[in-house]
């Protein structure tokens, strides 16, 4: 029996193709593993405010130190490193937005980032602390961005793929719906994007 953590990051609704796309990953997992026990979090819904020069200064001062003021701060930060954490398969849905991730879902990274808790420092450097979890990626695309000349501006898979691995999720793996709005692409994309799911 896994945890699962499903991160929804569009702002289209239930029309969004990343949603379409992440619940039938979570789908995929739960019929792999039966008895999962499954988390959503719609981070558009939760209004996850950006940083901000107090909660970051709040980030690096001890536990035992906080102000009630400083913990409040920080408590929703705190909250998403523990719901993290405490999962064994994260899926993320991240729609291609004029070439990157939403900034919903860069919000989140940015609370989750949290040197000596999420990260740390060792003697060859940098140190992922989020380990032994396996991170599924439904990304959406209006074009095709796997290949051709569309790939030198995809900054959503290779940006997670090489943040989430510096915060030790090495074990990832992107699902595409994408071509979304190509003609002789698009009414087959989904289809296609559904079919290549394969979980571990």
């Amino acid at each position: 029996m896994k945890h699962i953590l499903h991160l929804k990051s569009s702002i289209q609704g239930k029309e969004s193709y990343s949603i379409k796309l992440g619940n039938a990953i979570v789908e995929k997992v739960q019929d792999k593993y039966p008895g999962s026990t499954l988390e959503e979090l719609n981070l558009v819904d939760m209004d996850i405010p950006h940083l901000n020069p107090t909660v970051l200064r709040t980030f690096f001062i001890p536990g035992d130190q906080l102000t009630e003021e400083e913990k409040e701060s920080i408590r929703l930060s705190d909250e998403m490193v523990k719901q993290l954490l405490a999962a064994d398969i994260v899926v993320i849905g991240a729609p291609l937005i004029n070439f990157t991730i939403p900034t919903v879902l860069k919000a989140w990274i940015d609370h989750i980032t949290r040197a000596g808790i999420t990260f740390g420092y060792g003697e060859n450097g940098p140190v992922g602390k989020v380990t032994g979890k396996k991170v599924y990626v439904a990304m959406s695309s209006g074009g095709v961005y796997s290949q051709g000349p569309g790939k030198a501006n995809d900054f959503v898979a290779p940006y997670l793929k090489a943040f989430l691995g510096f915060l030790g999720m090495t074990d990832l793996t992107v699902f595409r719906a994408e071509g979304l709005k190509v003609p002789e692409v698009k009414e087959h994309a989904m289809e296609k994007a559904i079919h290549s799911i394969k979980v571990d």
